[in-house]
This record gives structure tokens, C-alpha cells and sequence, in this order.
């Protein structure tokens, strides 16, 4: 099975398969809560099987981290810290586990997927002229998130009307926009961006509303794990004491109808994921005029 084929095996628009696990994989020595600790390619590769072992369908690999206040990474940089470690998963991994590339750069994304990626997660949802090309020319699902700002600047009084709402907007936007330059709508998954560029109260109408952004038909990631807000709800000083509250918001979006959760602890995530989708149980067929009732 190829990587494209792994990712379409995964069924991410049937909204009755179960939602799936994809583990961080930080290549960066300055990532929030674990930079530094796999930049070495043979270490990176153990952790990523690990991961796999415990229950992660997707390895979401970047060379550049995007904590508040993080410096920009030139594209050769990222480069250099990634292909290395993209090429050994692609031989390593399971062929039903797919590589995504974590990047803002089109040329980084390219030559990650000619590397083995075949998903990109863009953060500035394409922000960047190229990157809707790269995704429509490789047939990679792109998912596309909500930032305000950049990581220099997003968490420097960030401030909505209706968080939701413009959200909401942004992400259609980008999504048609996508679409506009060639990619399938199939093709294209959305994420709200908790923590970049919203406060506390943002960020838990954003949880609420997830069934809102469900309800666009776009596949929707989530990425919560180790995120400060979760330290502020908690009273916790250190992100690796918040096992237990990014599981909650695991099942919460679960039972919401999230489809990918993207997280550092694969074991207890995906107890949590398993749990959240029993609670929220199958979703029944749209109804249809060809079955020869009235629809009204």
C-alpha cells in the first residue's frame, strides 16, 4: 500500500470510520515540549515506530517549530533536518501508516513528498504562493489550519468579534481557494488552530463549536496536545503533566466528529479517542429522495 493509498484507506469522509491518531514527530531543537529529543534520524526513526506500535496511523514530521515567539527556518534548513528521516520512515514504517510533512514552504513540502510524504499540514493554510500547486500536482491531502498572525506574533493580544465565526469563514476560504487552484475538495481537511493566536476563552469556544466545523464536510484535525491553555485550565506548571487533560478534549472531539488528533502520547490518546467515539456511536445514512420518501 502506498503512502496516498494509506491515506485514503484511512476513510477520512465516512463519517462512521473510526478517527485516527497522528503522532508528532518534531525534527527542531527548540520544539515547546520536546525539541531536541529526535533530531538524530535513528532516534527519531525508534520513536516513530513506537508510536505506530501504540496506535498512530499518520506521522506528522516538521523541521520547524511553531511555538510562540519561534524564529522563522529557511526551507534548506527544514530540509536538511527532515529528508533524512522522511526517507528512512518511508522504507521503516508499516505501508498502512502515512507520512505527513509539517511545513509552511511549497518547496519543502515538493521534496518532502518525493521523499515519501503524502500528506502536507500547513499551518498558514497556504498561505504560501506554490503550496496549492505542490497539493493539487501530488494528489496530497492538505490540511489547512487557522493562525492569526505568525509564531512571532500570534500570541500578542489576540482578539476576535466571534472567534467561531471568523474561523469559520477563514477556513471555507482557504478551502475554496484550494480547490480553486486544483485541488479536490476530498483533498482538503481543516484545523482551527487551538493555541495559535487565541486566548483561553477563544480556544474553549473553538472546543464547543467543533461540531460546527464538522458540519462543513471537511475532515477536521485537532491539535491540542501539551498546549499552554490546557496548563492555564489545569493549574499545572510543566506540559508533560497534561496527559489526562489533552485526553479529554480527545474524546471530547471524538464524540464531536473530529477525524485526525494530533498528539505526542499515542497509548492514552487513543484510549481516549476509542472511548469518545463508542460514546458518540454510529451516524445513521442521510436520508434520500431515491428511497422513495418525501424529503421536506
Amino acid at each position: 500500500m502506498s503512502g496516498a493509498s494509506a491515506i485514503d484507506a484511512l476513510r477520512l469522509h465516512d463519517p462512521n470510520a473510526t478517527p485516527v491518531l497522528m503522532g508528532i514527530l518534531n525534527i527542531t531543537p527548540d520544539s515547546f515540549s520536546d525539541g531536541g529529543k529526535f533530531c538524530a534520524t535513528d532516534v527519531a526513526i525508534r520513536h516513530a515506530l513506537h508510536m505506530v506500535e501504540e496506535g498512530a496511523s499518520i506521522i506528522d514530521v516538521g523541521g520547524e517549530s511553531t511555538r510562540p515567539g519561534a524564529a522563522y527556518v529557511s526551507a534548506d534548513e527544514q530540509l536538511r533536518r527532515i529528508l533524512p528521516v522522511i526517507e528512512a520512515l518511508h522504507a521503516a514504517l508499516p505501508a498502512a501508516v502515512a507520512v505527513s510533512v509539517d511545513t509552511r514552504l511549497p518547496q519543502v513540502a515538493q521534496q518532502a513528498i518525493w521523499a515519501g510524504a503524502s500528506m502536507i499540514n500547513d499551518i498558514s493554510a497556504g498561505a504560501e504562493e506554490g503550496m496549492f500547486a505542490v497539493a493539487a500536482a501530488s494528489g496530497s491531502p492538505i490540511v489547512l489550519m487557522h493562525m492569526q498572525g505568525d509564531p512571532q506574533t500570534m500570541q500578542v493580544t489576540p482578539r476576535y468579534e466571534d472567534v467561531v465565526g471568523e474561523v469559520l469563514d477563514y477556513l471555507l476560504c482557504r478551502a475554496h481557494a484550494a480547490e480553486s487552484a486544483g485541488v479536490p475538495a476530498g483533498n482538503v481537511l481543516i484545523d482551527p488552530g487551538i493555541g495559535f493566536g487565541k486566548t483561553l476563552s477563544h480556544n474553549l469556544a473553538l472546543l464547543r463549536a467543533l461540531p460546527r466545523l464538522v458540519a462543513t464536510g471537511y475532515p477536521v484535525l485537532l491539535g491540542t496536545s501539551r498546549k499552554r491553555f490546557l496548563r492555564t485550565i489545569c493549574n499545572e506548571a510543566a506540559e508533560a503533566a497534561l496527559l489526562g487533560a489533552n485526553c479529554a478534549t480527545t474524546a471530547l472531539g471524538a464524540t464531536a466528529g473530529a477525524k485526525i488528533f494530533r498528539v505526542h502520547d499515542i497509548q492514552s490518546n487513543r484510549q481516549a479517542l476509542q472511548t469518545g467515539w463508542a460514546i458518540r456511536g454510529p451516524r445513521p445514512p442521510e436520508p434520500s429522495a431515491s428511497d422513495g420518501d418525501v424529503i421536506f
